[in-house]
């Protein structure tokens, strides 16, 4: 059938292509011509067939940190930041700078952080959110003001790797220009301010993380710690009032790592039990707590490093205040770092939040003394019997299944109570971390802070 109509197929083309010849320049034969001619846009963009036609080539493109972004800024540690502009402010004569972040974590994980760190680190907060939900920070130090803004925002169209909802962080600043001018001048900076950062290292994984903690040396914990005593310790739960008393009696729970500054009025300290841990934080309270249980026994205390160690962790330098007590962990290894054979462990993050499956793989080696057991989802299923046992790291899924063996001694009996859900990523209270700290040992042999304190006596 085809062949027999190719003969008129090709007559007509002739056909055309005459008559074309013919009436070259009759008005009819450039309509023609003009509605054969070839699409400018594809001869201006040439596309491979079966592709989208305004298909662009993606690039990665990094964006860093001004080089003039004072380190006194906190930054919350699981940000990654996506735009730096300046702000387009009429009204003020100075510079302001708005940098743009995205994160993956709750909008209340963000607040709680940033409440934390204005009040830990001295800053005048001029204006704060009235609660979890709604509000900005705005917040003075040393002539640096700064607004903090954490709006949601939605992700439609999300893959199926990526959270249905991130966080938005704005963070803008007016610098001081004189000390930015005058980098070496004798500036009245807060006392855990340093210099201005360099531009971002490009093998650095995520975004800079400036460490507010950061001074001159490490701090080298008093070997009798002082006793520490909270105003605020009838807002922590009533189980576990007692126990965090006894620890703070051992002088265990240091908010600050800085033991050099003095203190007006020891009363006057907030314990704030309801407020996020950091890992940091816990780290510090892990290893006084511990060392301070076993003050009688050395073999079962954690030595602390030296100011002379290789770093473990690219954003825990000998500089840092905690240096001393987190890279003792690491040199133990309690923690999971390079030292571990863990080569993706290059970040300790220590200000971010401290989570219910990390407070768990820190603190049960220190309860059993022995290596952690293999372990596997449904082991964890059958003793536990957690709803999400498929959300644990599997990192921490021997130590979960290690402290069903203490049975109501455990942590997680103790801390959370009886629960069919275990929430792995939730983030700890300080309250919550004292109970856990307030017990080492399994059932059969352990001490608690009370027995200490006798043992102190």
């Amino acid at each position: 059938m085809l062949s027999s109509k190719r003969p008129a197929i090709f007559l007509s083309m002739a056909v055309l292509l005459s008559s074309l010849t013919a009436c070259s320049n009759s008005p009819a034969s450039k309509k023609l011509e003009q509605s054969l001619a070839a699409d400018p846009v594809l001869q201006n963009n040439p596309t491979v067939f079966g592709q989208p036609k305004n298909k662009e080539v993606s690039t990665t493109r990094t964006v860093q940190l001004p080089t003039d972004f004072p380190k006194e800024i906190p930054i919350y540690p699981n940000a990654i930041l996506h735009e730096v502009k300046p702000a387009d402010d009429s009204e003020n004569s100075e510079p302001k700078t708005i940098t743009r972040w995205q994160s993956s974590d709750p909008r209340n994980f963000i607040i709680s952080f940033y409440r934390s760190q204005f009040q830990n680190r001295n800053w005048d907060i001029l204006q704060q959110p009235k609660d979890d939900t709604e509000g900005s920070f705005e917040v003075k130090q040393n002539n640096l003001l700064l607004k903090v803004t954490i709006p949601p925002q939605l992700v439609a169209n999300a893959t199926p790797n990526q959270a249905r909802t991130t966080t938005e962080l704005l963070i803008e600043y007016l610098p001081n220009q004189i000390a930015i001018n005058q980098p070496n001048s004798n500036r009245n900076l807060n006392r855990n301010s340093s210099e201005i950062p360099q531009p971002a290292d490009p093998q650095l994984i995520g975004p800079i993380i400036p460490n507010a903690s950061v001074v001159q040396q490490p701090v080298i914990p008093k070997e009798t710690p002082e006793p520490q005593e909270f105003s605020d310790l009838n807002q922590a739960p009533p189980q576990w009032r007692k126990q965090i008393k006894d620890l703070a009696t051992l002088g265990v729970l240091s908010i600050e790592p800085d033991q050099t500054k003095p203190k007006s009025n020891s009363t006057n300290n907030k314990f704030q039990p309801n407020q996020i841990i950091t890992r940091r934080e816990y780290a510090r309270w892990l290893v006084a707590a511990n060392n301070a249980m076993y003050a009688n026994n050395s073999a079962k205390q954690i030595r602390l490093a030296s100011a002379n160690d290789q770093p473990a962790f690219r954003d825990v330098l000998p500089k840092d205040p905690d240096f001393l007590a987190i890279q003792g962990l690491a040199e133990a290894g309690l923690i999971p770092s390079s030292l571990s054979g863990d080569g993706t462990a290059v970040l300790f993050r220590p200000d971010a939040l401290l989570t219910r499956e990390q407070l768990l793989l820190w603190k049960v080696p220190l309860d059993t003394h022995q290596a952690l057991p293999a372990a596997n989802l449904e082991a964890v299923k059958q003793t536990w019997g957690f709803q999400d046992t498929g959300k644990i790291d599997p990192k921490a899924l021997r130590a979960v299944l290690a402290d069903f063996q203490s049975a109501e001694q455990s942590n997680i009996r103790r801390v959370f109570g009886y629960t069919t859900l275990f929430q792995p990523k939730k983030a700890v209270t300080r309250a919550e971390a004292g109970a856990a700290l307030s017990y080492f040992g399994i059932q059969s042999e352990g001490i608690s802070a009370t027995e200490a304190l006798k043992l102190k006596v």
